[in-house]
């Protein structure tokens, strides 16, 4: 009986030495760091001693550490870059638009780079030209996860703005700016169709919807009927997907003129091969 009223009431010698081991303790610690013994506040010095070294006990975190991490979360935050998609037929302004807007953070003092698809030679490899002949030199790849290594490390770091022109040619689209915008803290501005001659998606500029802070879509003006034309009339009778031309190939058309004229084309088409068949015959 003797050792566990020892057991529940042990002695506080080993706290402070001033105190006999045949006291007993009951020790709490409430919210007002008092302690209490027997119920009753401690009036013993030594105890004053241990409650006011509690008291001085250090936080978890220093003030320094809690503000060192509200810099590097904010530091965080800073660095987050933004994604702006530029879409429409052709014909739209689309690159205009995506020139426009570099030469805008060009004035603000941001640097600046632009990437357009190496497939597209209409105009020379080194320049991104709009249909109205205004031209700004960039780089033409094959895709653009090979873009950082052809620049430099040091020299996209030092990158604020990236311009895409022509983004449906990129097979790797989504993830350049995931990456880029999500942990590089770059502002990537994309401009490209988003859809083909058949009105559907084209390449990954769908794709990158989602992630965009903002979507902008651009029209053209009919070429039939002068009215704003949302999609792209082919007028030749090629089937594939990729074919890059100007207006040789390709015009902007109304919802109207694009039924009408895909049913010109699928006639005509028919009509042609029609007469090669003939001709073949009579030979």
């Amino acid at each position: 009986m003797l050792r566990m009223k020892s057991l529940l009431s042990p002695s506080f010698s080993t706290l402070s030495p001033h105190l006999t081991k045949t006291t007993p303790f009951s020790l709490y610690f409430l919210a007002s760091k008092s302690i209490l013994c027997n119920s009753q506040i401690l009036k013993n010095p030594d105890c004053l001693h241990i409650k006011s070294t509690i008291s001085s006990m250090k936080p978890l975190m220093s003030s320094n550490s809690i503000q060192s991490r509200r810099v590097q979360i904010e530091a965080s935050q800073s660095s987050s870059g933004e994604i702006h998609v530029i879409v429409g037929p052709m014909f739209a302004g689309k690159t205009t638009t995506l020139l426009r807007r570099i030469q805008s953070e060009t004035s603000n003092g941001r640097k600046v780079a632009i990437i357009k698809s190496n497939k597209d030679t209409r105009y020379g490899l080194d320049s991104i030209v709009t249909h109205d002949g205004v031209k700004l030199p960039c780089w033409a790849l094959a895709d653009l996860s090979s873009f950082r290594e052809k620049l430099g490390s040091d020299a996209y770091d030092e990158l604020d703005v990236i311009g895409i022109d022509e983004a449906q040619f990129f097979g790797d689209l989504y993830e350049f700016c995931c990456k880029a915008a999500d942990h590089d803290g770059k502002t990537v501005i994309v401009a490209g169709l988003d859809g083909d001659y058949l009105r559907r998606s084209f390449g990954s500029v769908l794709d990158i919807i989602p992630l965009a802070d903002s979507v902008t879509k651009l029209t053209a003006r009919c070429e039939i009927c002068g009215k704003r034309a949302f999609f792209t009339l082919r007028k030749t009778a090629e089937k594939k997907t990729e074919l890059i031309g100007g207006a040789d190939v390709y015009m902007p058309v109304c919802r109207q003129h694009y039924v009408s004229g895909q049913v010109v084309i699928e006639e005509a088409t028919r009509i042609v091969l029609e007469s090669q068949k003939v001709q073949c015959g009579e030979k």
